[in-house]
């Protein structure tokens, strides 16, 4: 009797391990084969099969699974996978972590061995739900060891955005959401203003960390190998979202949003308040583009001479000084330099400004050195240094040289690079009399690698000269036209930067009270009709 039964439990665990059995007497053969004479001539298992699943085995493995997986027996679910231990672990932690009491997964066709799947999870929560959470997924069915087909297991099966190392949980969420506002507290949405897309993104990454205020959700989310939220997934219950204060204005960014929309060609535009600096406005063409606002310095042609005007006050020279404006004329054996302006003899230093003669600015370059506009630019208006206005921007920079480079510099032309923000920042400081740092933030002392940049306010003299250029340049110079329905306390400076472009770049940059702008449009030829029409526009709307 007893025999018997050994024997039974003996042919149940050979047929058991066949498998193993199979290699065991494959390793022998081998073994045997060297020594020539009586190795094994067969084996004793068929080979494993490893064709990829027939659609019917893909289909049945599915359908098995899933009905296992919604019936709530994890272990005949796991089973079904090629890799049992894993999938056990996982399918617990599902239910476990994810507070999933149960859940329905409805196949749908297979596309070759990939089955999608609809799920209805059924999240229950202390004091909230049930509740249902509904996604789609897929799983991919091929064999196992043995050559049975089975699920080939991975973490997206539970979930498409799960990886290896992540798990779910439902709980409160790690922090808080965040809505980021205008100066007035307006909620600003990237649909509404999509040149803010990349930038509210930023934002909120950047600081949401930091705030304090708010009260998180009660979330379904994925918890990543290294413990921190990388994705909610569901929200059983909203939170509470913090506030993070921006120095955006929502109708000034609307008006923006719309002025550059309406350029034929890529366009940037920049408003600051100019008693703080905080940025009002940011808008570009196309906005899924480059950023020409903040991160994309050209040469910003003669609205650079507003510094190269700075200069020349301070080594003495005033709005009167006689400048004669010759189209073709070079200093010192130089390059020639052409004006689309007409030629006048007798012209003043502030005529050049209101019509931009380049001519009549280059001829007066002996009253500055080779480094005068770099350190003008930095001690007045803080360019030079990085600003760290809270988002990303690229910095402008005036390199300074002599010859032809200097001359060109006078310009705006040469090696001499800026921003949208920079010329309205330098409009911006002739309004106020000082260099404020720009901010996007209310609260810029967020702000990482921030640091005060130490500048000169312009002199008295110097300050009321230069705003009597720009506004000379919007009675009666290039800006007239496009300014003229504006009131309040109004300067200008157009511009066009001619260097290696077939057609200009359109420059303008302008105040108005305590608002300033600048737009750039790329190839738009002359700044008053190109970059004038979108900066008047963000004025009008302050």
């Amino acid at each position: 009797m007893k025999t018997g039964i050994v024997a039974t439990v003996c042919a149940g665990m050979l047929g058991v391990a066949g498998y193993g059995a199979f290699n065991i007497y494959q390793g022998l053969d081998h073994a045997g084969g060297g020594g020539g004479g009586g190795g094994s001539t067969g084996s004793l298992a068929a080979p494993v099969n490893s064709a990829p699943p027939s659609p019917q085995e893909v289909t049945e493995t599915a359908d098995d699974f899933l009905t296992a997986w919604s019936s709530g027996d994890i272990a005949g679910a796991a089973k079904l996978t090629d890799s049992v231990q894993t999938a056990t672990a996982a399918l617990t932690a599902y239910k476990t972590g994810a507070r999933v009491t149960s859940v329905k997964v409805v196949p749908r066709p297979a596309a070759g061995t990939r089955v999608p799947f609809d799920v209805t999870a059924t999240v229950d929560y202390p004091g909230i739900g049930p509740e249902p959470w509904t996604y789609n997924s897929s799983l991919a069915v091929g064999r196992n060891p043995l050559g049975k087909p089975a699920v080939t297991w991975a973490p997206s099966v539970l979930q498409p955005d799960l990886q290896e190392g992540d798990t779910l949980v439902t709980g409160p969420g790690q922090t808080p959401g965040v809505d980021v506002v205008d100066r007035d507290g307006k909620v600003l949405d990237a649909a509404k203003y999509p040149s803010l897309t990349q930038i509210l993104g930023q934002l909120t990454s950047r600081y949401a960390g930091s705030l304090h205020a708010g009260k998180p959700g009660i979330e379904t989310y994925i918890k990543g190998s290294d413990g921190s939220q990388t994705k909610t997934l569901y929200i059983l219950r909203k939170g509470v979202n913090a506030k993070l204060r921006t120095t955006l204005d929502a109708g000034i960014q609307a008006a923006a949003e719309r002025a550059v929309a309406k350029s034929t060609g890529p366009a940037g535009a920049t408003a600051l308040d100019t008693e703080t600096g905080g940025i009002l406005a940011v808008a570009f063409n196309p906005p899924t583009g480059t950023d020409h606002a903040l991160q994309d310095p050209q040469a910003p042609g003669s609205t650079f001479k507003i510094v190269t005007s700075t200069a020349l006050l301070n080594a003495g020279l005033t709005p009167g000084s006689p400048s004669p404006c010759r189209s073709g004329d070079n200093v010192n054996n130089g390059k020639p330099y052409t004006n689309v302006t007409p030629d006048k003899p007798d012209a003043t230093l502030q005529w050049d400004f209101e019509q931009s003669c380049n001519t009549g600015f280059i001829r007066q370059v002996n009253h500055i050195r080779s480094t005068t506009l770099t350190t003008t630019g930095a001690n007045y208006f803080g360019l030079g240094p990085a600003w760290y206005v809270g988002t990303s921007t690229d910095d402008g920079s005036i390199p300074g040289g002599t010859g032809d480079e200097l001359t060109s510099e006078m310009i705006g032309q040469g090696q001499v690079l800026m921003t949208p923000l920079n010329m309205a920042s330098v409009a911006a400081t002739v309004r106020e009399g000082v260099f404020h740092q720009p901010t996007i933030l209310q609260d810029s002392g967020l702000i990482e690698h921030r640091t005060q940049i130490g500048t000169t306010p312009l002199p008295s003299g110097v300050r009321q000269e230069l705003q009597q250029m720009m506004h000379g340049t919007v009675t009666e110079g290039t800006a007239a036209s496009v300014m003229s329905g504006l009131s309040g306390k109004v300067g200008a400076k157009t511009g066009s930067a001619e260097d290696g472009n077939v057609q200009p770049n359109g420059w303008f940059t302008a105040y108005r009270d305590h608002v300033a702008a600048a737009g750039i449009v790329l190839g738009g030829g002359h700044g008053n009709s190109s970059a004038g029409p979108i900066v008047a526009a963000v004025l009008g709307a302050s």
